[in-house]
């Protein structure tokens, strides 16, 4: 999977109460494109206009097009792991599963914006220009361990934690194509977790094969 939402250390980020309003508008314009247009036509200079900001300035923030839906899914994950996953610790494996699944049906409700971003953040991660900054990535990692109730997790669960981030990128993808049914990939997304997690995760047994 790649590492949803970096952002390059040569953008210019947002740095007083303005610019981040400026960056969030820019963020909700290329959405708002990006649910009813395919990826190959959203114009940045349509953004720029939907956004009210000069086309420099997003070029400033987004040097691409992939970079801008690249932060658009970054702000999609984190806002899910802020409002959708339950911010008290404990539920265990099985909670794991079944944010993952909701995260996925969150996604694909707007099919078209989440293949942009699915093939923005592929062609960005894939470009080897400039060093990455793994930010959205570490947001799942995180609520999973909170959820499993682990502050400092071992290598092997750490391990274990990323391979099922991974493993639900590749269920998102297929749902995405069609040739996962949304009850496939929620089954699939909760055996990898306890497939995965079990037995690693404090309080949690490997499931029987």
């Amino acid at each position: 999977m790649p590492r949803v939402a970096e952002v390059r250390k040569s953008a210019a980020a947002p740095s007083s109460e303005r610019q981040n309003e400026r960056w969030d508008r820019m963020l909700a314009a290329a959405a708002e494109l990006g649910a009813h247009t395919a990826y190959e036509q959203v114009q940045m200079q349509e953004i720029a206009r939907v956004a009210d900001v000069a086309l420099g300035t997003l070029y400033r923030y987004f040097p691409s097009k992939a970079r801008l839906f690249t932060a658009v899914f970054n702000a999609r994950i984190a806002r899910f792991v802020a409002e959708e996953w339950p911010t008290g610790e404990g539920g265990g494996v099985q909670k794991v599963g079944e944010r993952l699944a909701a995260l996925t049906r969150r996604l694909v409700e707007q099919p078209l914006l989440c293949g942009s971003m699915v093939r923005a953040t592929t062609v960005d991660y894939c470009d080897p220009s400039e060093p990455h900054a793994p930010m959205a990535e570490a947001d799942i990692y995180r609520a999973t361990l909170r959820t499993l109730g682990v502050e400092d997790p071992g290598p092997e669960l750490e391990t274990a934690v990323r391979m099922l981030v991974y493993g639900w990128w590749g269920v998102l993808v297929s749902c995405l194509s069609g040739r996962t049914s949304p009850d496939e990939a929620r089954q699939q997304i909760e055996l990898a977790a306890r497939r995965l997690l079990a037995g690693e995760a404090p309080g949690q047994e490997t499931p029987a094969r």
